[in-house]
């Protein structure tokens, strides 16, 4: 852990409730290399190097896959388009809780947050973070106890360095995807230059390529595996000139990221037989063999680990900054949007995103609400589309417009909800309860909106 920041950041733990300092502001040190290696840094983590399997079992050549690539890469350009108008409109830190709440009402907004801190940000943090841990194994042996401690370990690590500074947390993020994108262009170099074609038609069969239903399901996948684009937007008040930056930073990383996507695939196909890409829950450790040999495992498993400490780098800087925005506007515990005096973070929500997590690691409960509640965040990302709509006709200032208006976010609107619906259909039972879930934060909104007006009245008007 850093010197110097350890001390404090733990002695936060014990005393994350209590009473608060004034507020000073957040430091404005994001800049648009730092806000792009955010969205280029939070989206590839292990996704794309263990399995792309799902896309090619249903798309067998590299034509269809491709296909998929670009369209998943298309519909999440529209969506971060959605939200650079957004940003440009409303550049406040809380990102989509605050488009939501201004678009809708702040009880959709709360449902925003309350989701995200309960189930599906943590939860991302816990699974990706154990991800981290799983392949630090390969170098290191690791029981079931001993990985979820280094798991934890990592959460703690990167929740203490974004305590003590935004600068330091997104200095870091910058280097991991930097590193990333690196060893990204010296694995498909090696590939082409010392690997050897598979046997067979490396690029599969186009006439096995499968129905609309499977490219459909497949585009799905893909779209999962561009996760995370949105959460640049939470930082807005600690972004240099976010109604420019933002917009940037988005276009710039979702560009990164879809042309490394299809360049690995290619790579996958030039080496793999279309077989082994499809069924590979390695794929990215099955290339490397093939060009290195056995040890070409202990490579993409360093790899992973690099990858995906760098996306959870990100995802740790992003969530506390909605938490922030909640408790400012009076939907949480206000104390939890005290910013810190010296270091001018959002400790107290940091501390709160680090200790929840954590405890999803240890008792491995992410596992459930993850999987059961992270297809609803599309049912919000489809209402960001008609909420930029509405906002649109309430002339609301901005300084980007999404081009295509209204077909881009109508686009976006519809692929969201068809995921929404292809998810239900496909598993209701989990879909119904996840979505249970969300909306029992209602319920909660309205318990607490009343209490917090009933204490706030004058004695005179109770």
């Amino acid at each position: 852990m850093i010197p110097g920041t350890a001390l404090p950041f733990c002695f936060a733990l014990a005393r994350a409730a209590a009473g608060g300092y004034l507020r000073p502001m957040l430091d404005r040190a994001i800049r648009l290399p730092h806000a792009t290696a955010l969205v280029a840094g939070t989206i590839i983590g292990a996704s794309i190097f263990v399995q792309p399997s799902e896309i090619t079992a249903r798309m067998p050549s590299l034509a269809g896959t491709a296909l998929v690539w670009l369209a998943a890469g298309a519909l999440t350009y529209f969506g971060a388009l959605v939200c650079a108008e957004l940003a440009s409109a409303l550049p406040r830190t809380g990102g989509v809780y605050v488009y939501l709440r201004e678009a809708f009402s702040p009880a959709l907004g709360f449902l925003w947050g309350w989701a995200m801190f309960w189930t599906m940000h943590s939860g991302i943090i816990a699974a990706i973070a154990v991800i981290v841990a799983r392949y630090t194994g390969y170098f290191v042996p690791l029981t079931d106890a001993s990985t979820k401690a280094v798991a934890i370990a990592a959460i703690l690590l990167l929740s203490a360095v974004n305590y003590v500074g935004v600068r330091q947390g997104s200095r870091l993020q910058t280097a991991f995807t930097a590193g990333k994108i690196a060893a990204i262009f010296v694995m498909i170099v090696a590939g082409f230059v010392f690997g050897s074609p598979a046997s067979g038609d490396p690029g599969g069969t186009p006439a096995a390529a499968g129905s609309v239903g499977d490219f459909l399901l497949a585009v799905s996948a893909g779209l999962f595996a561009f996760g995370g684009w949105h959460m640049v937007t939470y930082n807005a008040e600690e972004t240099v000139d976010p109604e420019r930056t933002i917009p940037r930073a988005l276009t710039l990383g979702i560009l990164i990221v879809t042309v490394c996507y299809l360049a690995l695939n290619v790579v996958y196909f030039y080496l793999l037989p279309v077989a082994t890409v499809a069924t590979s829950d390695r794929v990215a450790a099955d290339a490397a063999d093939a060009v290195l040999g056995f040890g070409g495992g202990a490579a993409m498993s360093g790899l992973v680990v690099f990858s995906s400490f760098g996306a959870l780098s990100g995802i740790v800087l992003a969530g506390p900054r909605v938490y922030y925005a909640m408790a400012r506007d009076g939907l949480i515990f206000r104390w939890a949007g005290e910013t810190h005096p010296r270091f001018h973070t959002p400790h107290r929500a940091i501390v709160l995103q680090a200790i929840w997590s954590s405890v999803l690691v240890a008792t491995g409960t992410y596992r459930v609400l993850f999987t059961r509640v992270v297809y609803t965040e599309w049912v919000f990302f489809g209402l960001l589309a008609i909420g930029l709509v509405i906002l649109r006709r309430r002339r609301r200032p901005r300084q980007y417009s999404v081009w295509g208006y209204p077909a881009v976010p109508v686009v976006f609107a519809i692929a969201s909800a068809a995921i929404v619906l292809n998810h239900l259909v496909d598993r209701p039972v989990e879909s119904a309860t996840g979505l249970a879930f969300v909306l029992v934060g209602l319920p909660v909104y309205y318990l607490w909106t009343s209490r917090r007006s009933s204490l706030e009245s004058p004695a005179e008007d109770r």
